[in-house]
């Protein structure tokens, strides 16, 4: 059935539009959606390193692939922890215990130090937000 309409397709309109392309021909109303990344931090990270290398967006794309495996690792275990512990939220302390378990001893030390220094940034900039 869906065979036979084909032919009765307009030609300005794409029969399933990919996220980022716009929907019409000459529309100017439709914008390309935006797509989160990790780009400008591993590009800003690089240059801290080595301020005369430059990255292809073929590497960056796996970069940024790298990075959401790690989160989604790091996510599921602490979403196991909790269940583990009949706990009803993840909380800093299954973060630090997720990291601990699954990174290197070194990187997991930097990452929760990192961590902590995050948090306690946030939760000060909070606090002073809503004494003002």
């Amino acid at each position: 059935m869906i065979h036979q309409y084909k032919s009765l397709r307009m030609p300005g309109i794409m029969a399933h539009s990919a996220p980022g392309q716009t929907q019409m021909k000459g529309d100017k109303n439709c914008r390309k959606t935006r797509k989160e990344s990790y780009s400008i931090s591993a590009y800003n990270i690089l240059k801290q390193v080595h301020q005369d290398a430059g990255i292809s967006s073929k590497v960056m794309g796996i970069m940024n692939s790298f990075v959401n495996d790690i989160f989604k690792h790091l996510a599921g275990e602490a979403s196991v922890l909790v269940h583990y512990n009949k706990l009803s939220a993840i909380t800093f302390w299954e973060i630090q215990t997720t990291v601990h378990l699954l990174q290197p001893r070194e990187l997991a030390k930097h990452a929760v130090s990192k961590c902590a220094t995050a948090v306690t940034k946030y939760t000060s900039s909070k606090y002073t937000l809503k004494l003002f």
